[in-house]
């Protein structure tokens, strides 16, 4: 994804589509598909973080980085269980620490899609 991505930002500036696609029926019904699916895993995050923060950084980090934040975000959860543990705990077990992956992954994604708006 970060390959593409970059290729793409070299290519085209982020919101230098043509009208003839963003406005393209398919287009718009992959763009919704896109976000309901981000704003169903968001729903996921805010059950399992329980810290306001944690939940507004991952909020940012998937709606502007998207699959790239969703990636990093199931790979830190793998990372954070235990390996005598069962996998449903990866599915329940709520976390109650400052995630500052996710903060993080939320200012860096918003000032991506700043910067990428301004050129």
């Amino acid at each position: 994804m970060l390959c593409v991505t970059s290729w793409a930002s070299l290519h085209c500036p982020l919101f230098g589509v043509p009208k003839i696609v963003y406005t393209h029926p398919w287009f718009i019904a992959t763009l919704f598909d896109a976000y309901w699916g981000f704003i169903t895993f968001t729903v996921w995050v805010f059950y399992k973080e329980s810290n306001l923060y944690s939940k507004f950084g991952w909020l940012l980090a998937i709606l502007s980085l998207g699959n790239i934040a969703i990636s990093v975000y199931c790979l830190n959860q793998l990372y954070k269980i235990k390996t005598s543990n069962e996998l449903s705990k990866l599915l329940s077990l709520k976390s109650i620490n400052l995630d500052y992956i996710g903060i993080s992954l939320g200012a860096v994604g918003t000032a991506v899609t700043v910067y990428a708006a301004r050129h």
